[in-house]
């Protein structure tokens, strides 16, 4: 047994020689593998309470539980509840960026601990996760969905089931970036369809859908429209990063 310890360690310590472990965020050489250095760290903003009930965005001050946002109150969402993890500036932007761009799938699994942390009260009783599908000529050209590779790891951490073809995108969109809202919205408007083979199993279920960045949220509507009209009984999202209306900073916890 003392042996094989012995060898493993020099085993793991040739490893770190030859491919040390480095920031997910700016590749700097890290102490630890899944980490982020101390200058990108200072750069991520977790959203934290007190916030929306609904939208999930912070409040200034504190507004009581369950309190709702001007905003919400005004302009109902499609959806339940909605949840992210980070701001989207700084080291979560380049991280959401290089994970959707640069291919970098190994990103996932580490993002998706942060997505577990921030989504816990939805995860808690949500029956199936479901990533916001790509339209298939998208996806052969990129050969991944974001989406999907942040559910199926947060379906890994929390147990619940992952459900990738309870929705198809039927509408070859343009992508979202420098579209204005409205433009938005009519981009992603009827561009989802539930497939009657998945009709049954959505119908009176909690569903959370998956993304990577909540913008204007003009996508996520779109489809949780598409998942009520085949009967999901709630819909919940969950994201990795969030835009936000205004500057937040909240106090960073400790690193899951």
């Amino acid at each position: 047994m003392k042996i094989k310890s012995a060898g493993r360690f020099l085993a793991d310590g040739a490893t770190s020689l030859f491919f040390p472990p480095i920031c997910l965020g700016c590749r700097r050489i890290v102490a630890a593998g899944g980490t982020l250095c101390g200058s990108c760290w200072g750069e991520v903003h977790f959203l934290e309470q007190p916030w929306c009930a609904v939208s999930g965005v912070p409040f200034v001050m504190d507004m009581g539980e369950g309190a709702i946002s001007p905003a919400v109150m005004a302009s109902p969402p499609a959806y339940d509840r909605s949840r992210a993890a980070v701001a989207y500036d700084g080291a979560a932007r380049r991280l959401a960026q290089s994970l959707k761009y640069q291919d970098r799938t190994d990103l996932a699994p580490w993002l998706a601990r942060w997505m577990a942390r921030a989504g816990r009260e939805i995860l808690a009783d949500a029956d199936m996760l479901v990533p916001v599908p790509l339209h298939r000529q998208r996806f052969l050209t990129r050969r991944f969905n974001q989406s999907a590779e942040l559910a199926r790891a947060v379906a890994r951490i929390s147990g619940v089931a992952f459900v990738p073809e309870a929705a198809i995108r039927i509408k070859k969109t343009v992508p979202q970036v420098g579209l204005k809202s409205k433009e938005r919205e009519d981009n992603v408007r009827a561009a989802f369809k539930v497939p009657d083979r998945a009709a049954e199993r959505v119908r009176d279920q909690h569903v959370c859908i998956v993304d990577d960045v909540y913008t204007t949220g003009a996508t996520v509507a779109a489809l949780a429209t598409c998942l009520r009209k085949a009967g999901a009984r709630e819909i919940s999202v969950l994201t990795f990063a969030r835009v936000l209306p205004g500057d937040f900073r909240r106090e960073r916890p400790a690193p899951i």
